[in-house]
């Protein structure tokens, strides 16, 4: 493995604390991961990335930028790649889910603000992430009232554009969301010199398209019974997503959903003994490293087949722009912005659609139980998850929701859930 201390250095990271995170994150990847038999072959390319996610990853953006392209750092699902990649521009996920960098961000935030805004605020301000010490712009948006006001104080770090996404699907909300997806692309052009074209739109669409069908088709092979992949090595793919080259993650996810596909006609499961039960994670994004839920469940002998999260689902949710009628750049903006308003997150009100959404979700991956997972001081999550446990039960569905952080409760959450998982063999 190369040695990239001097890029790190040269880019400004902190070498104490990213040496203290690259050992805890080894650790944690060969405990999580590793250590498992019966993985798909596939997987392995997913290993290569995580174990070069700060090494070849950087150098790659690095030398993009030296050909002239530019790097956004970016938090949510709201920021639209086609957009970006038509400008010429990469946009990549920022450093999130792990405890390491939360006493920075204390430093200047509140305590009681939801982990992983503090997370990522504290990886910039510990300048432990080189994603931030790389990008050109960050990109924020307006889900929720603490990232909205957090990125106001990020911005004395680190420029950050923000993104204002509308709380209602009506036509107000639409004409609004319209408006900031072609203020976005207007604002690449002024910042970088970039002009989305037609043209260059129609062809990044395709990109991404594919990109999110690749990871849809894995979806679909975890419908089988039993299930041919773990939940863990499914949601490493739906993290990766925000941090990979999109052709190369579209090939290498296409191959791994064939394997799978073909280990669910051969009938392998992940398990020697049958599954315990059939999990469905559904709430807060879990941000890479965030693997501590997957493992508890798993580690208990149930199976993960889906997830109703940011890095899931709704991710790839309503996943085809189609631009083949767009006949100028506005209305391809106004077609690109449609189709990210559809993705059904908590900020919305009111929000049926995320509710039919799981649902669906429970019917089409038979599902067992769901766990809804809510990080500490998420109030759109947390609020939600009432009318999503109501409707859950409306239909007989067991449902357990766990609040958590980036902490060590797993003692907790362990005592939780195996009484959850329990009461489903009954």
């Amino acid at each position: 493995m190369a040695d990239w201390r001097p890029m790190w250095e040269d880019l400004g990271v902190s070498l104490k604390c990213h040496d203290e995170l690259i050992e805890a994150l080894g650790k944690a990847y060969e405990q999580f991961f590793l250590s498992r038999a019966n993985r798909p072959k596939a997987m392995e390319y997913f290993d290569f990335v995580v174990s070069e996610a700060h090494g070849l990853r950087i150098k790659e953006l690095l030398e993009f930028k030296e050909r002239g392209g530019f790097v956004l750092g970016t938090f949510c699902v709201y920021v639209p790649d086609e957009v970006v990649t038509a400008a010429g521009g990469l946009a990549v996920g920022l450093c999130g889910g792990a405890q390491i960098s939360i006493p920075f961000a204390e430093s200047v935030l509140p305590r009681n603000i939801c982990p992983l805004i503090k997370s990522a605020f504290g990886f910039k301000v510990g300048r432990i992430c080189p994603y931030f010490e790389a990008a050109d712009l960050l990109v924020g948006e307006t889900t929720c009232d603490g990232k909205k006001k957090t990125w106001e104080i990020l911005n004395d770090y680190k420029e950050t554009e923000t993104l204002v996404v509308p709380h209602r699907k009506d036509e107000a909300g639409r004409a609004l969301w319209r408006g900031e997806v072609r203020r976005f692309a207007a604002m690449l052009d002024e910042r970088f010199g970039a002009v989305p074209s037609l043209a260059r739109l129609k062809e990044a669409a395709e990109l991404h398209n594919r990109k999110r069908a690749a990871l849809e088709a894995l979806y679909e092979a975890r419908k089988a019974v039993p299930t041919p992949i773990a939940g863990l090595d499914a949601l490493l793919a739906a993290q990766i997503v925000y941090y990979d080259d999109a052709e190369r993650f579209t090939r290498k996810v296409e191959e791994l959903a064939g394997e799978v596909r073909a280990r669910a006609g051969d009938g392998v499961g992940v398990t020697e003994n049958g599954e315990l039960a059939r999990i469905l994670i559904a709430g807060a994004p879990m941000a890479l490293p965030n693997w501590k839920l997957h493992a508890l469940i798993e580690g208990l002998g149930a199976v993960v087949v889906c997830e109703e999260l940011c890095t899931g689902t709704r991710y790839f949710h309503n996943g085809r722009v189609d631009l083949s009628g767009a006949r100028s750049v506005d209305e391809a903006l106004d077609t690109i912005a449609d189709r990210y308003l559809s993705i059904p997150c908590a900020c919305f009100t009111p929000n049926r659609e995320r509710l039919e959404s799981v649902l669906e979700l429970v019917r089409a991956y038979k599902v067992d139980g769901v766990v809804q997972h809510v990080l500490s001081f998420c109030h759109d999550y947390a609020l939600e998850a009432v009318r999503i446990e109501r409707a859950l039960k409306e239909h007989d569905v067991p449902v357990l929701t766990v609040e958590t952080d980036y902490s060590d409760d797993t003692g907790q959450l362990r005592t939780r859930l195996e009484a959850f998982l329990e009461m489903l063999e009954k």
